[in-house]
Formats: C-alpha cells, sequence, structure tokens
C-alpha cells in the first residue's frame, strides 16, 4: 500500500476515535462552584466525566477569591455548573473570562422549586440562594443537571438520566427520614437561630422558624443594630440552642449564647461539605448531621433511639 495512502487511513480512524461519543463524554471537563454543587453534579455525571471544584471543601463560598489554577480550570472546561442568585458573588469574573463555547449553568436561577426570599441583610427582599439544603430543592438541582448534560453529550443521555432518577429516589427517601427524625420535636421548640440566613429552605420544609443575624455571608456580618436585634428577639423566644457554621467565625453566635445564657450548638454544614472523614461528607450526609444536631439541640423525642 502507498505510504501516503497509509497515513491518511491512520489520521481518518484517529480523527473517528476522537470524535466517537465515548471519547468525547470521557474528555469533558466540568467546574462545580463549591462541594456540595461537586456532590449532586457526580450524582448525575456518574465516573464518565471528569469535575473541578472552585472553592476548596472548608471555605467560604460567598468570599473565596479566584485563584491561577481555578483561571486555568475554567480555559479548559466544557460547563461550569454554579448556585446563582448572588452566592457566588466572583461568578461575574469568570464570565467575564469565560469563552463563547464555555457553557455556564445557575441551578437555582433555573430550578423548578418555589422560591423564598432573604428576610433581613442587606439582600433583604432578594431570593435565597440556599435551594438546596431542602431535598426537593436538591433534586430539582439534579434536573437542571441532567438536562444540562444530556444535551451537551447526548450520547450519554440514558445514562445520566438513569442516574438521576435514582438520585432523586434518595432524595425522596432522605427526605421521609428527615421529616421522621424531627416530628418530636415539640412546636415551642421549633426556632433555628443562626448567622446567616441559610436555612430557610430547610426550616420551610419541616415546619420550622427561622431567624438569622445577617442574610448572606458575602455582606458585613454582625453589625451593632443586628445583634442587638437579635438579642431582643432571643428574649423573647428563649429557643433551647443557638446554631454556628462551619465556615462562619462563631464568635456573633457565641456572643448572643453567653448573653442569653442559651446553649450553642454546631457546626452546621451547608456551603460545604466536610472532609471525608467528617460528618457531611456527602449531600445525604450533610442532611442526616444538620437533622441530628437539629433533634439533639432542640429536643427531639428519645423514645425510638
Amino acid at each position: 500500500m502507498d505510504k501516503r495512502i497509509s497515513w491518511i487511513i491512520t489520521l481518518l480512524l484517529v480523527a473517528t476515535f476522537i470524535s466517537s461519543p465515548s471519547f468525547a463524554a470521557s474528555s469533558a471537563k466540568i467546574i462545580a462552584s463549591f462541594s456540595v454543587i461537586e456532590d449532586l453534579v457526580k450524582r448525575v455525571a456518574g465516573d464518565d466525566i471528569s469535575i473541578t471544584t472552585i472553592v476548596p471543601i472548608g471555605e467560604d463560598v460567598h468570599r473565596w477569591e479566584l485563584t491561577p489554577p481555578n483561571v486555568l480550570a475554567v480555559e479548559e472546561a466544557d460547563i461550569v455548573f454554579y448556585n446563582g442568585h448572588g452566592l457566588e458573588p466572583w461568578i461575574r469574573h469568570l464570565k467575564a473570562m469565560a469563552s463563547d463555547r464555555l457553557t455556564l449553568v445557575a441551578l437555582v436561577e433555573m430550578a423548578d422549586y418555589p422560591t423564598l426570599t432573604l428576610q433581613q441583610g442587606q439582600y433583604e427582599g432578594s431570593p435565597d440562594p440556599h435551594m438546596w439544603m431542602a431535598p426537593q430543592g436538591a433534586a430539582a438541582y439534579i434536573d437542571v443537571i441532567t438536562h444540562t448534560l444530556s444535551a451537551r453529550f447526548p450520547e450519554r443521555a440514558d445514562a445520566f438520566r438513569t442516574r438521576a432518577e435514582e438520585a432523586k429516589d434518595a432524595l425522596s427517601l432522605l427526605d421521609q427520614q428527615v421529616i421522621e427524625r424531627l416530628e418530636g420535636i415539640p412546636h415551642t421548640n421549633r426556632l433555628i437561630t443562626m448567622s446567616e440566613a441559610a436555612l430557610s429552605y430547610f426550616a420551610h420544609a419541616y415546619g420550622f422558624e427561622f431567624a438569622a443575624i445577617w442574610g448572606l455571608n458575602s455582606e458585613t456580618m454582625g453589625s451593632a443594630h443586628d445583634m442587638a436585634s437579635m438579642s431582643e428577639r432571643l428574649v423573647d423566644k428563649r429557643p433551647p440552642a443557638l446554631f454556628f457554621e462551619s465556615t462562619t467565625p462563631d464568635i456573633h453566635m457565641d456572643a448572643l449564647a453567653r448573653e442569653t445564657g442559651l446553649t450553642l450548638a454546631g457546626p452546621l454544614y451547608v456551603d460545604t461539605l466536610s472532609e471525608a472523614d467528617g460528618p457531611a461528607y456527602n449531600y445525604p450526609a450533610l442532611l442526616h448531621h444538620t437533622t441530628e444536631l437539629l433533634h439533639e439541640a432542640l429536643g427531639g423525642a428519645r423514645a425510638e433511639e
């Protein structure tokens, strides 16, 4: 065979391999803004797609600043899944550097789930971004993730949809487990009080009242006015415990606990998972940890334990 013809055939074979569905999907590069989003994306993508996370575990997603490795990952990415509604203020810088081929997906803004509004702080009246803290809100994220991946990689759509249904079934079971675990907490104790307004969706889903010092961690934390207002509320309500979040200094909640003589419990994980050996190593573990902490601190019934 002519060497030139042989070389052309080789090039055609290589081109066919590169453009094949399996190669396209396995070489795809996906970015998740923080660890909770990464966990939800993995439940749909499986092991087919490489996922890079912008904000490391344990860091505050609201106050993160993009690093050179973050920028490099964005330049090579196909899709960026982020939460939206202002949770990641740094996303504007990412958008500015994004190429036309990069797909950016704001999950909370596209999710088919009722949106709550922030009730305090600088962004009062704005959409509350913490929708994933209700399992059915997380299920709505799964739908958006599945649609996005299926549209970008149609050859893997069936696998994505199968994993998505399994994930949503697991979230439905998780929802029932949370309901059952929390139902023994007396009505008079069902107040969740913390620094950031991060558990509104959770509180709304499970019949709790919710109070926070500020709206989002990206705004001014613990002003004198906000602290005084919360102190007055606690004197009136007297919940069994106050709570602090893993990514926020507990100085403000500790000061309120000391002033009012209330117990301080935590940490609650919201904007990050824990390390692999921690109590919130994935999304279901995060919700279970939240549930157990509330059960213990707010006086859940112990007869079934």
